[in-house]
């Protein structure tokens, strides 16, 4: 049976993530077959494959809170209001990536979403790949002003077409699947409040702009796959508890903290009911 491990992004939110797979590392907790990872949880799963721990957490709070990633100045002067190559390409100088326990580990897939078809893409992650995967990935349309291009396709924020990918891992072969939330349990996308407006913005990308305007629908639907899997799935869900108190642009250095914490204790609670239910089980083998 395969086991997959899904990772959501959610830009800042990815805090949550960063804790749960720190917990991860913690106990070697290395049990997938394959991991598929969107915008921020694709820049987490780079420090879970690459086996650095804390490698995100420090990306967050101390590259991610700088005015070279955020900057609402730049941004009305025509600029990124999120600078996604910036962050990637300091993070490497900063924390460099181990690249071969990355590479070595189990395959890695990102996802993306194509600008001019709205289809989404899932490439698996590779040494020649890997800088325009995570920059396309995180590429947060009209947030990130450049469009990546990987062999002549152009590409935008995963979540745009797919945000929580477990339909993907099931369509490919994982009958397990263990999802990183980055919203609490019970949390549904609310559709767009204008939708002219977003019709307007992308006027020129028009599948792009259909693929936004039914992204709380496509949202809400891997919700109730997540909630409803297919008789032959199992779904395990991590997500955050309803206080974590962290959006997409939060700089809040306490707040994000706290979604840290909130991570590593959501991750230990789940490694240690596995570690429960295992001995369990050799309990009832063995009597």
């Amino acid at each position: 049976m395969q086991h997959a491990l899904v990772v959501e992004g959610g830009a800042m939110r990815g805090i949550f993530a960063s804790g749960v797979l720190d917990a991860f590392m913690s106990e070697s907790y290395y049990p997938f077959d394959f991991v598929i990872g969107v915008s921020a949880g694709a820049s987490n799963l780079v420090c879970y494959q690459s086996r650095q721990p804390r490698r995100s957490y420090r990306i967050l709070t101390e590259l991610a809170i700088s005015d070279n990633f955020l900057s609402a100045r730049r941004f009305v002067r025509g600029g990124h209001l999120i600078d996604v190559k910036w962050l990637w390409e300091e993070s490497k100088r900063r924390f460099p990536i181990s690249e071969q326990a990355l590479y070595s580990a189990c395959p890695f897939y990102v996802t993306m979403t194509d600008v001019d078809s709205a289809e989404s893409h899932y490439h698996r992650v590779n040494p020649s790949n890997i800088d325009p995967l995570l920059e396309a990935t995180c590429a947060l349309p009209l947030a990130y002003k450049a469009t990546p291009q990987i062999d002549g396709k152009r590409y935008t924020d995963g979540a745009v077409g797919d945000s929580i990918p477990v339909k993907q891992a099931y369509q490919m072969g994982a009958k397990r699947i263990t999802v990183i939330l980055s919203h609490p349990e019970g949390y549904e996308q609310a559709q767009t409040r204008y939708p002219w407006l977003m019709k307007r913005l992308f006027r020129q990308y028009p599948s792009l702009s259909r693929a936004i305007l039914k992204r709380a629908e496509s949202y809400n639907q891997a919700l109730d796959f997540i909630a409803n899997p297919p008789a032959d799935c199992q779904v395990e869900v991590l997500a955050p508890p309803v206080e974590f108190d962290v959006s997409r642009l939060t700089m809040d250095l306490d707040k994000l903290n706290q979604g840290y914490q909130m991570g590593l204790q959501v991750g230990g609670v789940y490694l240690s009911r596995k570690t429960a239910n295992a001995r369990a089980n050799q309990m009832s083998l063995t009597g």
